[in-house]
């Protein structure tokens, strides 16, 4: 049998448009999607594939995203009714384009792929979502490499674009010390899976649907809570476990969700911390994070296991880590390491069953190499469960001086 596969051509693309950066910086290209002027910290992920997924993850929330693979488009975008076996978007993470504004090198005219509903410029301009195409994507990366992430602006218009206003919305646009929990995070406890199962709780601080997926192919349900849920409301779900998901920003920022993992030091509760997750517990134990000069964005990241020195490649999208020097005391160890620049990309507890990691184990898009980190929260909270602790156990390290001042 012969499927026809279709193939659908752009509509909106063509229009002026430009990008400045806050250093003065200015690229002129062809505007496709909304027309619509935004500001926005720039960044750039180095992935191939996985467009879909990439717009759709809510860290990327307040920034506008530099694809660094020279061609994007050619598959289009698939329909949003299209589902799993857990009734989630197939291939989408979240509900909505969560990125600013999107540059790309070259846009696909043509999107072909026999899943295709309609083009990517297609998809922005339902979404008011400016794009800006035909630019040296090459000269932008190096350009975020050698200063470090910046802040800018990006128009598309059917009119000729005044720099000045751009600039002007640069003067206006936060990122650093904003906080995005309101925009990504759910309002209401929202629960997924069997009723019957057992509930892990998922801390929402801008999760993604995949790591939803994972815990629910874990065998448990998901009660999806906010990032400011009291830890009270926590224990009242008698969860098995606990997960602190990925999301946008100064991890600081969380600092209710920071309180509420500090109170869950004090329970026999397994938690995992994924992405923003890790830098939260790292600071409820009494760490510090930084931002780092221009973040790991990409699919190809290798990370080294500190144990058994072996070498996984990951997916990772986080322009924040934990500093080193800042774990004594704590209770935690590093767990993996970024085989690229040593920075901290894991982190464990020397007696409680609670681990992080910086990278995305639910990739999507990218390898599936560390997929076994769920399974390695699955043994913990199985571990936990036979040994029938009771809540109120023992304290652990935390809080230290950074959260204090944090809470000044």
């Amino acid at each position: 049998m012969r499927v026809k596969i279709p193939t659908i051509h752009s509509n909106h693309i063509g229009l002026n448009a430009m990008a400045i950066l806050e250093d003065g910086t200015t690229y002129r290209g062809t505007g496709f999607g909304y027309p619509k002027t935004v500001g926005g910290e720039f960044v750039f992920n180095t992935g191939m594939i996985g467009y879909a997924e990439t717009l759709t993850d809510p860290s990327y929330r307040g920034q506008i995203l530099c694809m660094t693979y020279p061609l994007i488009g050619n598959y289009g975008v698939p329909s949003k009714s299209i589902m799993d076996n857990y009734g989630l978007p197939k291939y989408f993470e979240s509900d909505r384009i969560q990125v600013s504004g999107l540059i790309v090198h070259e846009l696909c005219n043509g999107a072909s792929h026999r899943e295709c509903d309609k083009t990517l410029d297609q998809w922005l301009y339902d979404e008011r979502i400016p794009g800006i195409c035909g630019i040296d994507t090459r000269d932008f990366t190096k350009k975020i490499r050698i200063k470090g992430v910046m802040k800018g602006a990006l128009s598309v218009s059917e009119n000729q674009i005044n720099p000045k206003d751009l600039l002007d919305t640069i003067k206006k646009t936060k990122y650093d010390g904003f906080n995005f929990m309101s925009q990504v995070s759910v309002d209401e406890t929202t629960q997924y899976g069997d009723p019957s199962l057992e509930p892990i709780v998922l801390i929402d601080t801008g999760t993604k649907f995949s790591i939803i997926r994972n815990i629910l192919r874990l065998g448990y349900r998901v009660i999806r809570v906010p990032w400011n849920i009291s830890f009270s409301k926590i224990i009242s779900y008698k969860p098995k476990g606990i997960i602190i998901s990925n999301g946008p920003g100064d991890p600081k920022m969380c600092s209710s969700t920071i309180e509420t993992v500090l109170k869950l030091f004090n329970s026999p509760l397994p938690m995992l911390g994924i992405c923003l997750g890790n830098q939260i517990i790292a600071l409820a134990a009494g760490g510090d994070t930084y931002k780092l000069k221009f973040g790991h964005r990409g699919q190809n990241k290798g990370c080294t296991e500190v144990d058994t020195k072996q070498t996984f490649i990951t997916s990772q999208n986080h322009g924040y880590g934990i500093k080193s020097n800042t774990l004594d005391k704590t209770g935690f160890r590093t767990w993996y390491i970024n085989s690229d620049d040593n920075t901290i990309e894991g982190i464990k507890h020397e007696s409680k069953p609670i681990i992080a990691v910086q990278f995305h184990p639910e990739a999507s898009p990218g390898p599936y190499d560390c997929i076994h980190i769920f399974e390695s929260f699955k043994d913990l909270v199985e571990q936990t469960e036979s040994k029938k602790k009771s809540i109120h156990g023992g304290k652990v390290n935390g809080g230290g001086k950074i959260f204090q001042r944090m809470k000044q």
